[in-house]
């Protein structure tokens, strides 16, 4: 059991982080709008959490202009996405662990 917690990461345990890199993983590349509008939070709230992941490396953006206007697409990372697969299996193992 002990090995299993081991597994789990801490840049993963809240919902906010949690939710922005499902998305992620699912999806090539998202904008910062549509990460806001999927999780239902703040501006200030969603990018306190990219910076987290941010500084773990386990998402990279990208900011650009559409129409004059600035927009900012983030992905995951292929260390963040291992991280990630690890963690969601770390969890699976406690839920099947009987």
């Amino acid at each position: 059991m002990k090995n299993i917690l081991n597994n789990l990461d801490k840049a993963f345990e809240n919902k906010v982080r949690l939710g922005i890199m499902s998305v992620l993983m699912v999806n090539d590349k998202t904008d910062f709008i549509s990460l806001k509008d999927l999780l239902g939070v703040t501006d200030g709230n969603l990018a306190s959490h990219l910076k987290n992941l941010e500084k773990k490396e386990y998402i990279a953006f990208e900011k650009d202009f559409v129409d004059r206007k600035p927009n900012t697409t983030y992905k995951a990372t292929e260390s963040g996405k291992r991280a990630f697969k690890a963690h969601i299996n770390a969890i699976e193992k406690l839920l099947n662990n009987k």
